[in-house]
């Protein structure tokens, strides 16, 4: 659903940055982990500030885009800008105003449970700034994967953005991967708000795989890993392509 006026801290502190305010995130894990995130300045960020495996994945994109939590557009209005057609839908309404005023001409306000064949048929669906994160658990990763199958072309790709959570060494981390196992969890599957002045989500989960938990996650979905591009300090963009038919 898509979020209320009080719960857009995501939305309020990169609409703030855009106009040049500057701004602390806070992001607050459910084990009580309190972190300032670079949020608003890295969703904002131009192509030639990006990281490099996140230019390389936009090479990939190709056709009619959806952009799943575009947050301030930076990835549809840089593919916009290459001449695809692009559709940014994200759940903050102040996100999307962000990109409004930055001249994205397609957005929605949804949520990605809300995704469906409606919205036609796509080329590419591309969920960067670790986006993979927005399927929350496996059992809904494979739920709208196969979703996506049926609104996407043959030749479709998913470029999507996660971390590796196994790639640390700080025990409040390692903690936490124990603490998720004990309870039936995923060891990245962490439970976080965000918090913006007197702004605050509500709480959500979000999904961090390794590469051989995201081969398990595709099984049965008729997706599979085309190719892998490495970020630094775990992060990896997967491709994901269609399998072939029978």
């Amino acid at each position: 659903m898509a979020l209320k006026d009080h719960q857009d801290a995501f939305g309020y502190g990169m609409y703030d940055y855009f106009h040049g305010i500057d701004v602390e995130e806070v992001v607050e894990r459910d084990d009580g982990y309190i972190d300032v995130s670079e949020g608003p300045k890295s969703y904002l960020a131009k192509y030639e500030d990006w990281p490099s495996h996140l230019q390389r994945a936009m090479r990939h994109a190709k056709g009619r885009v959806l952009d799943i939590g575009c947050g301030g557009g930076r990835h549809s209005l840089f593919l916009q800008n290459q001449g695809l057609d692009v559709l940014g839908i994200d759940n903050s309404p102040m996100a999307l105003k962000c990109c409004q005023e930055q001249g994205l001409k397609k957005t929605r306000l949804m949520d990605i449970m809300q995704i469906n064949k409606k919205l036609g048929t796509f080329d590419t669906i591309i969920m960067m700034g670790n986006n993979f994160g927005l399927f929350a658990n496996p059992k809904r990763a494979k739920l709208l994967l196969r979703r996506f199958r049926g609104m996407t072309s043959q030749d479709a790709y998913i470029i999507a953005e996660t971390l590796d959570p196994y790639q640390t060494d700080k025990p409040h981390h390692l903690d936490y991967h124990a603490r998720n196992r004990a309870r039936g969890r995923m060891s990245g599957q962490v439970r976080i708000r965000v918090r913006y002045q007197r702004y605050c989500t509500p709480w959500f989960d979000y999904l961090m795989v390794s590469k051989q938990e995201l081969e398990a996650i595709l099984s049965g979905t008729d997706w599979k890993v085309k190719k892998y591009i490495n970020g630094k300090n775990g992060i990896y963009v997967m491709i994901l392509e269609k399998e072939a038919m029978p």
